[in-house]
């Protein structure tokens, strides 16, 4: 066929064909070419189904590496990812690109979960190494999951099905992570995504409850404060732990909704007590990520009527350096409001010291781990001796978590330790057995109501 004396170059069927199996950007095979490799090996062994394996690698944060030096940087990582993966593959093997940063493999010498792990380790610091976007260098990890023939499905939608599995769950798991299929991890799976929806429903019902444990003070065993901690009591699922449903709501993304509706419910609670107990309530890392937070629960606190000075957030270490800048602003914020801040848990990150540097606390929290072993273990006192001590040099109030018995308190209180919590003086129950413990323990108590 012609044009205007200008020949159009004609495309043969067999060029066709190979364009419907190749990644433009990179030159690799597409989903296309794994599954017709994959029917192809699967069908050379039907009489004598030899294992192969398939797996699906994911690069950690490069949306925002996307988003922050563009789409034709996005696109020479990618090309980069490409050239490493198809040096670094075993003879045989095969590797594809699927939608975004995807890629895929087709191991057919890989017959079992430990050698599985093994390549996939390789493969990860591999792809671990800066890459060139010729003025700068950036650095990506990967998250790996692997499904092994015909342990993990005979046909290929099956196979790729449990190696996306796998590679979800490496990723709610952290960054760099490699996961090999079984039907265990299936079954994990798919109970945490029952988990999710009945928590999410649980939310709109506002059937999550808060609880209360007292916080005192030592040397007389006074109420001060109370700190709010999340109950939840399915109807299907019975009770679940706070430590299980809190991460669910941190991974799947929605802490904010779950956070909300918990101090909204903590602070109307509060409204009842005397006016000079505080109400401590938890952050998450996922909080002090997002610069809305100090609008958010401001914003909260004004709707039920209560003292942004009767707040204390507790944060920890850890939540803290996961977006430092974007944690200090929060934290600014809030206190130039009057809430209080904690850090909670301290003694058991990696730099502790350097947070009290860094940051301005109120009140720091000693980890029940030395405070259990108090008064069996001199390391331990040692230790709490020498937190107090710091903690008074730097106008810093001290809480000691998880006393448990009368000579924990007792050691404490000799220490000059001001303030604790734990089962010893109070296990948490909700907001009504509350206002009778107080009722009990808070000399002239009489419900003080707040207004806006």
């Amino acid at each position: 066929m012609k044009t205007a004396g200008r020949p159009v170059p004609q495309v043969s069927q067999n060029e066709l064909q190979a364009m419907a199996y190749r990644d433009p950007l990179t030159g690799l095979g597409n989903r296309y070419r794994l599954r017709d490799k994959v029917r192809l090996i699967a069908a050379e062994r039907a009489d004598d189904p030899a294992p192969f394996t398939i797996g699906i690698v994911n690069l950690d944060g490069f949306k925002p590496i996307n988003d922050l030096f563009g789409s034709q940087a996005g696109d020479d990582i990618l090309c980069q990812v490409a050239h490493r993966l198809k040096a670094c593959i075993p003879d045989g093997a095969t590797v594809t690109r699927h939608d975004g940063d995807e890629f895929a493999f087709l191991l057919p010498l890989v017959f079992e979960k430990t050698s599985a792990e093994r390549l996939g380790q390789m493969i990860k610091e591999v792809l671990s190494a800066p890459y060139d976007l010729g003025d700068r260098n950036v650095r990506l990890s990967a998250s790996f999951g692997f499904a092994v023939y015909p342990f993990a499905g005979e046909e290929f939608e099956e196979l790729l099905k449990s190696a996306e599995t796998a590679l979800y769950r490496s990723k709610r798991r952290g960054r760099g992570q490699i996961t090999v299929y079984s039907r265990e991890i299936a079954q994990e799976m798919k109970r945490s995504t029952q988990l999710e929806q009945a928590l999410r429903n649980a939310i709109i019902a506002d059937s999550v409850e808060v609880h209360f444990q007292p916080i005192v003070r030592i040397r007389d065993a006074s109420v001060v404060g109370f700190e709010a901690l999340a109950r939840w009591n399915d109807a299907d699922l019975g009770f679940v732990s706070p430590a299980v449903f809190v991460p669910l709501a941190e991974e799947r993304g929605f802490i904010d909704a779950l956070s909300d509706t918990l101090l909204r419910k903590a602070a109307e609670a509060a409204l009842s007590w005397p006016r000079e107990l505080f109400l401590s309530f938890n952050l998450s890392s996922a909080q002090l990520m997002d610069p809305g937070t100090a609008a958010t629960i401001l914003a909260t606190l004004g709707r039920v009527g209560l003292d942004p000075a009767r707040l204390e957030l507790e944060i920890t270490e850890t939540a803290v350096m996961t977006s430092a800048d974007t944690a200090e602003r929060i934290i600014a914020e809030l206190r130039q409001s009057g809430v209080r801040i904690s850090l909670d848990d301290f003694g058991t990150g990696q730099s502790s010291l350097g947070r009290l540097r860094d940051f301005t606390f109120d009140k720091v929290k000693i980890d029940r781990a030395f405070i259990s072993r108090i008064t069996t273990d001199r390391a331990s006192e040692h230790i709490v001796k020498a937190i107090i001590a710091m903690c008074d040099g730097l106008d810093l109030q001290v809480v000691a978590e998880g006393i448990e018995e009368w000579a924990d308190a007792e050691k404490l209180k000799t220490l000059g330790c001001a303030m604790g919590q734990g089962y010893y003086y109070g296990r948490p129950v909700d907001a009504a057995a509350t206002l009778r413990y107080l009722q009990t323990h808070h000399r002239d108590f009489m419900p003080a109501q707040e207004t806006a």
